[in-house]
């Protein structure tokens, strides 16, 4: 037998505070809940507070996970962190966090800085760390705090994007099969400026002018300074690339689409979702939608929905599960792990 990665535990965190469709509908009049509704998924979102960011979420959520497995912060031996909204420029929110969890101080701690695909991509890179004995037990946080950066009259984003996090405990097994990959990765820079914050980095610094609102001509209105998200660019990117993504991983695992007991995508949102689900022709029953409590967490969309789909009878202990994230970038990544 060889050393394989495996998750141990997932637990999430989502602020108390929280913004529903109605509340959505007082500040715009004009707004057709039921339609938006039926396209994004989304009923209630996470806010998280004013002084409140990503790194809260993730310890907090790091905190429950310790809780409910029994695990010691002193077990941790590695510390990924995964947001695209860190506490500063540096240090880094891992160094921040380390010490608020009181992670001891041989451990490494670094931050990726990927939003829909980072889980996976921290899947991959807490597997390497693992099976090639540098790591034993690592710390997976993932999350995000987008409220912070969406403008308030910019009704497309807030009806989407939730604030939360979610903290993995991956582990080093003695097993015959691989626990967590293969794997499958993509990049197109190209896409870039259809999902970006143009202002605030050392590219565009802020300025008087970087503050001036304007309407997008859908009746949204944001500022350089805010999240612009080209909706109908990014659901193109994502019906031209996971399709063969996940062709590929099922190729590299050599495995049919049958095989697959489950499939957990980033949870973009319910349209976008139901498409792909159609495309590579899944079944319903196979396919996870946890959007309408949780919204689009970012890059805690695939922890929370294994979470959900875990305490709900819906994953087996030892099922492949396929998960995809894909977005912002553009990135994207497929990866087939099993549970026990």
């Amino acid at each position: 037998m060889n050393c394989q990665a495996t998750i141990k535990a997932i637990a999430s965190y989502l602020p108390p505070t929280k913004l529903t469709n109605e509340q959505l509908g007082q500040e715009f009049p004009n707004w057709d809940i039921e339609k938006t509704f039926q396209n994004t998924g989304v009923a209630i979102r996470s806010i998280a507070e004013r002084n409140e960011c990503t790194s809260d979420l993730g310890v907090l959520a790091a905190e429950k996970l310790f809780t409910q497995i029994g695990c010691r912060p002193e077990d941790i031996d590695f510390l990924l962190f995964c947001t695209q909204t860190s506490d500063y420029f540096l240090p880094s929110s891992a160094c921040v966090i380390q010490d608020r969890l009181g992670l001891r101080t041989s451990c490494g701690a670094i931050d990726i800085n990927l939003g829909c695909s980072g889980f996976v991509y921290g899947l991959s890179l807490a597997k390497g760390l693992i099976e090639t004995d540098l790591a034993e037990n690592i710390l997976l946080i993932v999350g995000d705090t987008l409220s912070k950066v969406i403008n308030d009259q910019d009704r497309s984003a807030r009806s989407l994007f939730s604030d939360g996090a979610s903290a993995t405990l991956i582990s080093g097994v003695e097993a015959d099969e691989m626990k967590i990959g293969p794997f499958v990765f993509g990049t197109d820079g190209r896409g870039a400026r259809n999902l970006i914050i143009p202002a605030g980095g050392l590219r565009i610094p802020l300025t008087s002018e970087t503050a001036i609102a304007k309407d997008d001509g859908s009746g949204n209105i944001r500022t350089s300074q805010n999240l612009f998200m080209d909706g109908a660019e990014i659901f193109n990117f994502t019906l031209r690339t996971v399709p063969t993504a996940v062709r590929q991983l099922l190729e590299k695992c050599r495995m049919a689409l049958e095989e697959v007991d489950f499939f957990v995508f980033h949870q973009a949102n319910k349209f976008m979702l139901e498409a792909l689900r159609r495309k590579i022709k899944i079944p319903r029953e196979k396919f996870s939608i946890n959007l309408e409590f949780y919204g689009n967490t970012s890059s805690a969309t695939i922890p929370m929905a294994l979470e959900v789909a875990l305490s709900q009878g819906q994953i087996q202990p030892g099922a492949k599960v396929l998960v995809a994230g894909f977005g912002v970038g553009y990135s994207w990544a497929a990866a087939m792990i099993r549970i026990d």
